[in-house]
């Protein structure tokens, strides 16, 4: 069952049936659209995937989904999940344009490799970015994210695959002597 994170400002809980009319709001905006999966979709198949996280994703339990709210609004969108693209798990997120640049995209980003590192168990955390969004390359490059490699889209565009690597245990092994 995917658990409830809290940051400094935000809680990122599961979604609940009465969060479908804000999740579509979310993802027909094309300010956030245009950075998501294949990019803008239908109305309606908005609505199928956010019933698809009840039927799908919470129901089978086959990785983590939320709803990111401030103050009890729903202001963005985030997941860690499996992806074969990257061989591992990856972290995926959207916020509202209205919670751009204020902070918000670094604490659910850090909130997630943290879930991903301390409740998973992840050795390594992906992101997935398509190379225009220069704002969410530089905020994962700012919290520890490196390139590994591009990937050719169909349509001919061009995702960066970035990783953030879990730090050594401090106190660990000492070099042989």
């Amino acid at each position: 069952m995917t658990p409830s994170l809290r940051t400094e400002r935000l809680v990122l809980e599961p979604y609940t049936p009465e969060d479908e009319e804000d999740f579509v709001a979310l993802f027909q905006d094309p300010r956030v659209s245009r950075w998501m999966g294949d990019g803008p979709a239908s109305e309606a198949a908005d609505r199928a995937l956010f019933g698809r996280i009840f039927t799908n994703v919470y129901a089978r339990e086959l990785f983590d989904v939320w709803a990111v709210r401030r103050g009890g609004v729903l202001v963005g969108h985030a997941e860690i999940k499996p992806t074969e693209a990257v061989g591992g798990h990856e972290i995926v997120y959207a916020l509202a344009p209205s919670a751009w640049g204020s902070g918000l995209g670094t604490e659910v980003a850090e909130a997630l490799v943290a879930h991903g590192f301390g409740a998973l168990g992840l050795g390594e955390v992906h992101a997935t970015v398509a190379a225009p969004n220069e704002a969410s390359l530089v905020l994962l490059g700012r919290i520890g994210f490196e390139y590994v490699r591009d990937i050719e889209e169909d349509d001919g565009g061009i995702t960066r695959v970035l990783v953030r690597r879990r730090p050594a245990a401090a106190g660990g092994a000492s070099p042989a002597r």
